[in-house]
């Protein structure tokens, strides 16, 4: 039924290479395409920024009002020339009448002074009437009026198309107020205009004002003065449309530094992201290659030679993958070696079982079933070993870090040997100083496995009633722990191989099975956990015999 199932939901072969030659096109596309999301943001974070920027610029209200009070300021100045030609030439004077505008006079006279200036003069006598307009060819309301056209217009599409788009630009900026608006009625009256009555009071007024489609138009009235009495006002008018084209040459110019500096900056965008996103998309691609791949033949890109973040993350997605590597070949190679260590006392099980079966000698028997016994607590022995070192790494990595005094714990250690040891076994000899703090940062039950594990495998070496000697003392940074005996030594070839998994150089007559081999494995892989060091060496006297072992512990204080 199992295997129905597995056959139910296994791929088929070709399935997985579809998939994943989708996968490569997909990659692929996003490896060359050139909008990615980061691309996208980068693009519009740097856009935003110029396009708020160059929005601020193109506000130019205060460079419009100092344009406006210009262009008032000149009116008025040619309104008073206007004004006090009027004023000397215009008006006739009566003892008992007073003094009044002579209309025929006052026509002329506009009409000659104003042509020059291109503005639009109207004269409002004191009752309010207009007596003057530049605009009509004879009489106040005239029947002819003369207005002044605007330019052609060229019939360029790409021309109508800048003008449209800058005039679409500026309608979404703001106004810095609400112009009210120009409307002229059929029979114009000075009380029409606000700034005419202010005239009419002495003093000189202004006002600008929106026409329907949009044309600003500028005004200002002075009064027309016979011996300082007021006779009439003076209004000249005068249209927005050049302060206009001085403020689109001006926002034109910035829209042309615009255009450029957009230009570069979409530029230099797409090369920013380009440096950071595609490397990040090769990094991802690879990684993709190696967690799907087959066997190693896909590495991680080498962006080292960059020297910043991305060659950073590269070196140590390149590490990573290595360390993967090397801890999956370490599973490998300790899956093998627990395999081989199994099968030993399965095998010598299995023989002795298969023999006790056929021997009829209760003696046999009882000496086939002592080896069955012994194989059994060899398998239980070395289960526990390995369960043990399976676990190291995860109990390692969780564990957190205390102070733990080895001097106290080899003090523990040594006087628990002294309470539980036989008569005739070594003794050991505790050689710290008292003065000297022993503390280390570590995991207490993992150092404290680390010494029982050394003196463990001094004992099994030593001699009865031998000396093994444990040092303590603090060097360099470090605190060092020497554990020696007095047994036959080590091979000097195999200084190093004594501390990998399931070796099994043990002394002579020593029972064969009794350690599984991974003390020593495990010791170096604690000590090496702590950011420290563990390695072996001979004792040698003057003559240069081997005269017993010596373990050296070296820790970090800190």
């Amino acid at each position: 039924m199992a295997t129905e199932t597995n056959r139910r939901t296994a791929p088929p072969k070709g399935a997985r290479r579809v998939r994943a030659g989708v996968a490569d096109g997909r990659g692929a596309l996003r490896e060359w395409g050139a909008f990615s999301p980061l691309t996208r943001r980068i693009l519009a974070v740097n856009v935003l920024a110029l396009a708020i920027l160059v929005g601020g610029v193109l506000y130019l209200e205060e460079y419009r009002d100092s344009l406006i009070h210009t262009e008032l300021q000149a009116l008025r100045t040619e309104a008073r020339i206007i004004a006090g030609a009027l004023g000397e030439s215009a008006v006739d004077t009566d003892p008992i009448e007073g003094q009044w505008l002579v209309p025929e006079k006052v026509r002329q006279i506009v009409r000659r002074l104003s042509e020059p200036a291109r503005t639009r003069t109207r004269l409002f006598a004191i009752s309010g009437d207009l007596l003057a307009d530049s605009r009509t060819l004879s009489g106040s309301a005239g029947k002819v009026q003369v207005e002044e056209l605007p330019p052609p217009r060229a019939d360029d599409v790409l021309v109508t198309l800048i003008f449209d788009t800058y005039r679409w630009v500026i309608g979404w900026l703001p106004r810095g107020d609400d112009l009210p608006p120009y409307r002229e009625t059929g029979v114009q009256r000075a009380a029409d205009y606000m700034e005419v009555l202010a005239a009419f009071t002495g003093e000189s007024g202004s006002a600008v004002r929106m026409t329907e489609d949009g044309q600003m138009v500028l005004s200002v009235a002075v009064p027309v003065q016979r011996y300082r009495r007021v006779v009439g006002a003076l209004m000249l008018t005068t249209s927005g449309a050049k302060l206009e084209q001085s403020l689109r040459a001006v926002r034109l110019d910035i829209l042309k530094v615009f255009a450029v500096v957009l230009a570069i900056t979409v530029l230099l965008s797409f090369y920013l992201a380009g440096t950071i996103a595609r490397p990040i998309r090769r990094l991802a691609t690879a990684a993709e290659r190696v967690r799907s791949g087959r066997g190693r033949r896909h590495a991680i890109p080498d962006f080292t030679g960059r020297r910043d973040e991305i060659g950073e993350l590269g070196r140590a997605l390149r590490d990573m993958t290595d360390a993967l590597w090397e801890r999956m070949d370490a599973i490998e190679r300790f899956a093998a070696d627990v395999a081989h260590e199994i099968k030993n006392p399965l095998t010598s099980l299995r023989s002795a079982i298969e023999t006790a079966a056929r021997v009829q000698d209760p003696e046999q028997q009882r000496r086939l079933l002592t080896i069955v016994l012994e194989d059994v607590q060899r398998l239980d022995r070395l289960i526990s070993d390995i369960s043990d070192a399976s676990r190291l790494d995860a109990e390692l990595s969780r564990a957190e870090s205390v102070p733990v005094d080895l001097g106290g714990m080899l003090a523990t250690l040594a006087d628990i040997h002294r309470a539980t040891a036989a008569p005739d076994a070594p003794r050991l000899v505790l050689e710290v100083a008292d003065h000297q703090d022993l503390t280390v940062p570590g995991i207490e039950d993992r150092l404290a496995q680390v010494l029982q594990n050394l003196i463990a495998n001094a004992l099994s070496f030593s001699p009865p009633k031998g000396v093994i000697t444990l040092k303590a003392a603090r060097e360099n940074g470090f605190v060092q722990v020497v554990v020696e005996d007095q047994g036959p030594g080590l091979p000097e070839n195999k200084l190093e191989a004594i501390f990998e998994r399931f070796y099994s150089d043990r002394p002579a007559g020593e029972k064969f099975g009794t350690h599984s081999g991974l003390g020593l494995s495990i010791s170096k892989q604690i000590a090496e956990a702590h950011g420290g060091t563990i390695t072996a060496e001979n004792r040698r006297d003057k003559e240069g015999r081997v005269k017993g072992a010596r373990f050296i512990i070296r820790l970090p204080e800190r």
